[in-house]
């Protein structure tokens, strides 16, 4: 899947996820945003606690389709930053044995 696919899917999940937990829960814009990631990430701090039986069967559905693109976008980007890192890794290997054979010369 293309990074830009999994950064609007993860956009779109943290906005919906943001939304619901608003209007289901009651609870304010930044609280509601700082569960969704905290509930997406894994990390799970327990200060926020839905209460209503729609926001806990919502927080299960959210947590197990949004997990998978949370994921898979961290998967997608650690993946590029690694090829990234070789990239130049290897441009400054080029660069540093261009200069030792000049330096012969």
């Amino acid at each position: 899947m293309r990074a830009r696919t999994l950064l609007a899917l993860l956009a779109a999940v943290i906005v919906g996820g943001t939304v619901f937990f608003r209007l289901v829960e009651g609870w304010s814009w930044l609280d509601s945003y700082f569960f969704t990631v905290v509930t997406l990430s894994t990390v799970g701090y327990g200060n926020l606690v839905p209460t209503t039986v729609a926001g806990k069967i919502g927080t299960t559905v959210f947590i197990i389709a949004g997990l998978g693109i949370f994921a898979a976008a961290i998967q997608r980007f650690g993946f590029h930053a690694i090829a990234r890192h070789r990239r130049d890794s290897e441009a400054e290997s080029r660069h540093s044995l261009a200069a030792q054979r000049s330096k012969k010369k």
